[in-house]
C-alpha cells in the first residue's frame, strides 16, 4: 500500500477536501516508530460548515427516506466494507499496530454491525397505549438530527461502525471525529459509505486535534447528541461543555475490570484464556480484565498456569499472520505503562513475567503479570491501558466483592464458577454494565454495551443504541 493510495484529507459533503486547521499531522507506524503519512487538520469553521451541510442533507433527503430504502443503503455499506476488507485491515494495522488477523476480524465486525442495524430499521417502532380517555394514544421514534461521534484509537474502525450505523439507521446525519493517531479507516468508511449510496453530507469525517474539534462539535447548536468513547477525564470535559446547549451525550469511558475465579470453576480453562482477556490489543482496551481475583485454594496453581499461557503469546510484526500481540500505539503510551511498572516495583509488587522491550524500533512491551499487590497500589486502582495484569488471592466472597465494587469504574468483568447460584448472586452484586460468566466474551453486536459509575452512561450496540439516537414522541388523537 503506497502513501498515495491512503485517505489523508477530510471527507466532507461527499468528497475529500483540504483542511484549514493548520499543518497536517504526521502518522507514526507503531511497529517501526517511523512516520508513514500526513493527514489534514480541520478548522473550527469547517466543523460549522459540516454541521450545516449535514442538516441540509438530513432535511432534504435522509430524515424522510422510507425505512426500506435506508435499510438497503446500510446493507450495501456492509457489502462494500466486506469487499474492501484487506485494504481497511492493512490501514488499521499500519496506523495502530494491531495484528493483521485482529484487524481483519474487526472489519468483519464492522460489516456485521451495519447488517444488524439495517435489519433493525424495520423493527424499530413505537407502541399504542390505552389511556383513561377515549381516543388513540401512540408513540413515535424520530431521529434526533445531526449527531457527533468521537471515537478512540484503540479500536478505531469497529467503534466508528458501532456509533455510525445505529445513528444512520435511526435516521440521523453523523459527523465522525476519529482520534488523531488513527484517522485512516474512519476516512475510508466515509468514502465507502458514500460509494455505497449514502447521500452526500449524511456521514462526514473531520480529522485533527481532539481538543479543538471535539470542543467545537460538543458546543455547536446544530449537534443534538455527542457519543464519545475515550478517557474519563475527557468525558468529564464533554459533559461540562454539553451543558451549554443541553446537548445529549453518551459516554463510554475508562475501566478497571475484574476477572474473578472461584475454586469450583474450570480454573485451568480460566487460566489458559485469561491472557487474551487482558493482553489482547496489547492491553489497550477499557474492558481488559486487569484485576484478577483467585480463590486461595487454587491461587498458586492458577498463577503458574496464567504465567505459562502468557509466555506463549507471540508478540511481533503486526503483518505476520502468527502475531497475537503487536506494539503499543505510541512511545508515550509505552512510557506511561513503564512508569506504572516502576511504581509497582517500588511498592513491593513482584513481576512474574514480562515488562521488557523487544529488540525493535517499534513501541513493543512484553505483557506483565504482577503478584503481591495491595489495594492501595496504583497498579491495582488505576487504569493503566497497557499489558499489565495484577493477581491477588481471596478467601471471603463478600470481602472480595466489596473490593471489586470499591473501584470508581464499572464497565466489564468475568466470573468463573460452576455454581449457578453463586454466578447469579455475584453478577447481581458487581457494579458493572457488562459481565460474562465462564467466558471473557462481553461485547456482542446484538446486546447493549456500556458502563456504570465513572465508566460512563448510555449504551452502544443492540437496539438500545438506536433508541439512544432517537426522540420518543407521544401523540394522542381524540375520538
Amino acid at each position: 500500500m503506497t502513501t498515495d493510495s491512503m485517505p489523508y484529507r477530510l471527507f466532507l459533503d461527499g468528497a475529500y477536501c483540504l483542511g484549514n486547521g493548520g499543518p497536517s499531522r504526521p502518522l507514526i507506524n507503531p511497529s517501526t516508530g517511523e512516520a508513514f503519512a500526513e493527514v489534514e487538520s480541520a478548522g473550527v469553521d469547517q466543523v460549522a460548515l459540516a454541521a450545516e451541510s449535514a442538516q441540509r442533507a438530513l432535511d432534504g433527503v435522509w430524515r424522510d427516506l422510507v425505512p426500506g430504502k435506508r435499510a438497503e443503503i446500510l446493507f450495501r455499506i456492509a457489502a462494500v466494507l466486506r469487499e474492501n476488507t484487506e485494504e481497511l485491515a492493512r490501514l488499521e494495522s499500519l496506523q495502530v499496530g494491531k495484528p493483521i488477523g485482529d484487524s481483519r476480524d474487526e472489519v468483519g465486525l464492522g460489516a456485521r454491525i451495519f447488517e444488524y442495524y439495517a435489519g433493525g430499521i424495520s423493527r424499530f417502532y413505537g407502541q399504542t397505549i390505552p389511556v383513561a380517555r377515549g381516543g388513540l394514544d401512540f408513540t413515535l421514534r424520530q431521529p434526533l438530527g445531526v449527531v457527533a461521534a468521537i471515537v478512540p484509537w484503540n479500536f478505531p474502525f469497529a467503534i466508528a461502525c458501532w456509533k455510525v450505523a445505529p445513528a444512520l439507521a435511526a435516521g440521523n446525519a453523523v459527523l465522525l471525529k476519529p482520534a488523531s493517531l488513527s484517522p485512516l479507516t474512519a476516512l475510508k468508511l466515509g468514502e465507502l459509505a458514500h460509494a455505497a449510496g449514502l447521500p452526500a453530507g449524511v456521514l462526514q469525517v473531520l480529522t485533527g486535534s481532539g481538543g479543538v474539534l471535539g470542543d467545537a462539535l460538543v458546543t455547536h447548536p446544530l449537534i443534538r447528541k455527542v457519543s464519545f468513547t475515550g478517557s474519563t477525564s475527557v468525558g468529564r470535559r464533554i459533559m461540562n461543555l454539553a451543558s451549554q446547549n443541553l446537548t445529549r451525550i453518551s459516554l463510554e469511558l475508562g475501566g478497571k475490570s475484574p476477572n474473578i475465579v472461584f475454586a469450583d470453576a474450570d480454573w485451568e480453562k480460566a487460566a489458559d484464556t485469561s491472557p487474551l482477556s487482558v493482553f489482547a490489543n496489547i492491553g489497550q482496551d477499557c474492558c481488559a480484565r486487569s484485576r484478577v481475583y483467585v480463590e486461595r485454594p487454587i491461587y498458586e496453581a492458577f498463577v503458574a498456569r496464567f504465567v505459562a499461557a502468557t509466555r506463549r503469546l507471540i508478540v511481533g510484526d503486526p503483518f505476520d499472520p502468527a502475531t497475537q500481540l503487536g506494539p503499543m500505539v505510541s512511545a508515550e503510551q509505552r512510557s506511561s505503562v513503564e512508569e506504572y511498572l516502576q511504581d509497582a516495583r517500588r511498592s513491593g509488587s513482584r513481576i512474574q513475567c514480562g515488562g521488557g522491550r523487544l529488540d525493535s524500533k517499534g513501541f513493543y512491551l512484553e505483557p506483565v503479570i504482577l503478584t503481591e499487590v495491595r489495594p492501595e497500589h496504583r497498579c491495582w486502582r488505576e487504569e493503566i491501558f497497557g499489558p499489565v495484569a495484577a493477581v491477588v488471592p481471596f478467601d471471603d466472597e463478600a470481602s472480595m466483592l466489596s473490593d471489586v465494587n470499591a473501584s470508581p469504574y464499572g464497565l466489564s468483568g468475568s466470573v468463573w464458577t460452576r455454581d449457578l447460584s453463586r454466578a447469579l448472586r455475584t453478577t447481581r452484586i458487581i457494579q458493572s454494565g457488562v459481565l460474562s460468566v465462564n467466558t471473557h466474551s462481553s461485547v456482542h453486536v446484538e446486546a447493549p454495551f456500556g458502563g456504570f459509575k465513572q465508566s460512563g452512561f448510555g449504551r452502544d450496540l443492540g437496539m438500545a443504541a438506536m433508541e439512544g439516537y432517537s426522540e420518543l414522541k407521544n401523540v394522542y388523537v381524540a375520538e
